[in-house]
């Protein structure tokens, strides 16, 4: 059973939005992401410790607007991101096993 995707807004303690965001990204929801990334513009931190899964759909929205975000991923997410290209055009911030949230 797949996990909803949950959004929810708001900002970086720096002042920056802050998108965080749950659950499971695939193509059947990557389009409510694209609306939320749309949506906006200028710098946003958007934060994946909470995302069980990423499929192609997703990190193609995450593509289109890699320029302007800086994103925080658990180690499970690292990889795809760096293999995809996508770490080479967004800022990653990594947390390390010791930051990654507990289940």
């Amino acid at each position: 059973m797949t996990t909803p995707l949950t959004l929810t807004p708001g900002l970086h303690p720096d002042g920056t939005p802050r998108l965080a965001v749950s659950g499971e990204i695939d193509m059947s929801n990557a389009g409510i992401l694209a609306e939320a990334l749309d949506g906006g513009s200028g710098p946003l931190v958007v934060d994946l410790t909470a995302v069980e899964y990423l499929d192609s759909a997703g990190l193609s929205v995450l593509f289109a607007h890699a320029d302007r975000l800086e994103l925080v991923v658990t180690p499970l997410l690292e990889p795809v991101l760096t293999v995809s290209g996508l770490a080479a055009l967004a800022r990653v911030r990594g947390l390390g096993p010791q930051d990654a949230p507990r289940q």
